[in-house]
């Protein structure tokens, strides 16, 4: 993250001035880490499976470690802050769990980059590959539902650190600040649930047709690249300041005026056409769906475990919509009304 090369990426300004500047460098070390896991392995080094063995120590030490993380970060934001986008809300707690920093910086590394991006994301890559070696070792093979889950699980992993820069744009980035809820979430929580399903095919392999197997292969890939296409689409749209053809037409815009804490008037674009014409937060349904199909290969003989993580993602991104849209409601006033009557849906076309 600090050291491979990488382009230099602006992303947006924030209320009090701030310019947050990241190295686009994703792909490069999501490729690093995993020839340093393979090259490791081959030589003798290092037993991948082992990962899954010691997962309960491995999950009990990040805790820990989040846990005194956390309240560092809670002191570190309201006493040596990096930027000006911190403070208290005046409950100790709320401070602890919502974060008292929005950019934390220690030592010129990003705290959310690494926790969110290279910590959190990469175990999710390097975790499942650890429990496919696993299963291999118990049984001699890999099913093709842990390869269906896999191959599905990977294509988004790289999906993500190839967009990476355009997470540094989300809500988790520009508006969570860097507590509990965010940090320990990415040290802990992705490790542990994002990772759950696989973690269960590895002592309950299943063997499903090639039909079916390729079957949910197709229909996740789909979903991804769904997913994908619609943040490419609204980003290209931002970068181009709404000169890009959208789906071979002129897009469809609100010019949203608004004024910052600093009393700077800015103006956002808030594209309501393409697939933000179907709406407002039509990116989730793929993601949703995707989840649903690295998920489905445990199929449904052992109980519902492996399907809790589409299950929380569910409750998590319709909370992302509506707190999203309670913001964007505050912040562009009138204009927002404006744009919702554009596009009235808020996640599911026609119906929510």
């Amino acid at each position: 993250m600090k050291f491979v090369p990488g382009k230099k990426f602006t992303a947006t300004v924030t209320p009090t001035g701030h310019v947050p500047t990241y190295k686009a460098n994703g792909v490069q070390c999501y490729l690093i880490t995993l020839v340093a896991l393979f090259g490791l392995h081959h030589i003798g080094y290092f037993r991948p499976a082992q990962i899954y063995d010691k997962k309960g120590e491995l999950l009990s030490a990040l805790n820990v470690f989040s846990i005194f993380f956390c309240a560092f970060l809670s002191f570190k934001g309201l006493y040596f802050p990096s930027t000006k986008d911190s403070g208290t809300t005046g409950n100790i707690i709320v401070d602890y769990f919502w974060g008292t920093e929005l950019y934390p910086n220690i030592f010129g590394w990003d705290v959310k980059q690494f926790t969110n991006c290279r910590f959190g994301m990469m175990y999710w890559q390097m975790g499942i590959i650890c429990y496919a070696f696993k299963q291999y070792e118990l049984y001699g093979s890999l099913s093709n539902s842990m390869i269906a889950s896999v191959v599905l699980q990977s294509i988004y992993v790289f999906k993500f650190f190839y967009w990476e820069t355009g997470y540094f744009c989300s809500m988790d980035i520009q508006h969570d600040r860097a507590g509990y809820y965010i940090c320990w979430g990415c040290l802990c929580w992705v490790p542990s649930i994002y990772t759950i399903h696989t973690f269960f095919l590895v002592q309950h392999p299943i063997d499903l047709s090639i039909e079916v197997t390729l079957l949910i292969i197709v229909t996740g890939i789909t979903c991804i690249w769904c997913n994908y296409d619609c943040d490419r689409q609204r980003q290209e749209f931002r970068q181009t300041n709404g000169k890009s053809k959208v789906w071979g037409k002129p897009p469809v815009f609100i010019e949203a005026k608004y004024v910052t804490e600093e009393g700077e008037k800015r103006t956002s674009l808030l594209l309501a056409s393409g697939w933000w014409g179907l709406s407002r937060h039509i990116h989730y349904i793929p993601e949703i769906g995707a989840a649903i199909c690295w998920c489905i290969p445990a199929m449904f003989n052992d109980g519902p475990l492996p399907y809790f993580y589409p299950f929380f993602l569910t409750i998590l991104l319709f909370d992302l919509a509506y707190r999203d849209d309670l913001r964007c409601a505050d912040k562009y006033k009138q204009y927002w009304e404006e744009y919702c009557k554009k596009v009235p849906s808020k996640i599911i076309p026609g119906i929510i």
